[in-house]
């Protein structure tokens, strides 16, 4: 069972793919449970990550749904030895929302992330007075000693980025570049640091103009993670008034990689976003000289 009695993100991806194989092979949960010798309710359970299936039930459930890839066994085998394995950030659990948390495992487990971002700019790309200035717009008081450790735990999510350990693309509205919600001061600083990340070759920022007109309504902020060498979406996140949530099901992920790409068509290429950038950095220079 998970650590802590809930799903862990791992244990949901892994239930979620065995549910997946199921559906396709046409088996209901009864005739999957006959494959394990076990109750349905078992089933049920692996299925929502509520349990962990054991090697032997994973090998058994695929060769009953028709899934003969090594390759495939191999990777849910993984997340099964996986599902428990402490990240860095349950270290800050106490302090952090369990959706962010879910989160950021995500963004931990992910070989590539893409991000749309309309009114922010997205936290893997943040400076740090950039987060505590939206920190202390929060209606709700947050502790010096809590800002202290929510700019750790930013920096460590920044690090998979700066290490090269996923491949990420950015889409920001040109709203948060030219209409800023910080100082002028702070706002030059952000600016700066998206170019520099920018040029990293795992990094692509592109800014989504406003000639594209009611695109940028199209939704709202989230994010999207491939866990593969090939960058199909698995997972999205969506962001909200009371957190985050995680849309696994198909129909979701298929709306929201298409989002994307329609977003990423119409965005401005990475150089002449970067260019846009710069014009905009040397504008915020010219006003306060």
């Amino acid at each position: 069972m998970p650590a802590g009695g809930r799903p862990t993100v791992r244990s949901r991806r892994l239930g979620s793919a065995l549910r997946r194989y199921r559906q396709a092979a046409k088996l209901d949960q009864p005739q999957a449970a006959e494959v394990i010798a076990a109750h349905q309710t078992r089933v049920s359970r692996i299925e929502t990550g509520h349990v962990i299936a054991r090697p032997i039930e994973i090998r058994a459930m695929l060769k009953a749904y028709g899934v003969d890839e090594p390759e495939v066994r191999e990777k849910l085998e993984s997340l099964a030895k996986q599902s428990n394995r402490r990240g860095w950030w349950l270290e800050h659990a106490a302090h952090l929302r369990p959706d962010y948390l879910d989160h950021i495992a995500l963004e931990d487990d992910a070989s590539y992330i893409r991000e749309w971002q309309p009114v922010l700019v997205p936290g893997l790309l943040q400076i740090p007075a950039y987060t505590e200035t939206n920190i202390a717009a929060d209606p709700n008081y947050v502790s010096p000693e809590l800002v202290a450790d929510l700019l750790k735990v930013r920096k460590a999510r920044q690090a998979k980025i700066e290490e090269g350990g996923a491949t990420y693309s950015a889409i920001l509205w040109e709203g948060v570049i030219t209409h800023p919600l910080v100082s002028t001061e702070v706002h030059r600083d952000q600016l700066s640091a998206i170019l520099e990340v920018g040029k990293r070759k795992n990094v692509t920022v592109q800014v989504l103009p406003f000639s594209a007109g009611a695109l940028a309504a199209l939704t709202s902020a989230f994010s999207t993670f491939s866990f593969d060498a090939e960058p199909t979406v698995e997972a999205v996140a969506l962001e909200n008034l009371r957190g985050t949530s995680i849309l696994e099901g198909p129909e979701d992920l298929t709306a929201y990689a298409n989002a994307f790409d329609l977003l990423r068509s119409a965005a401005l290429a990475p150089d002449a976003s970067a260019r846009l950038i710069r014009r905009i950095l040397r504008t915020t220079k010219e006003d306060t000289s």
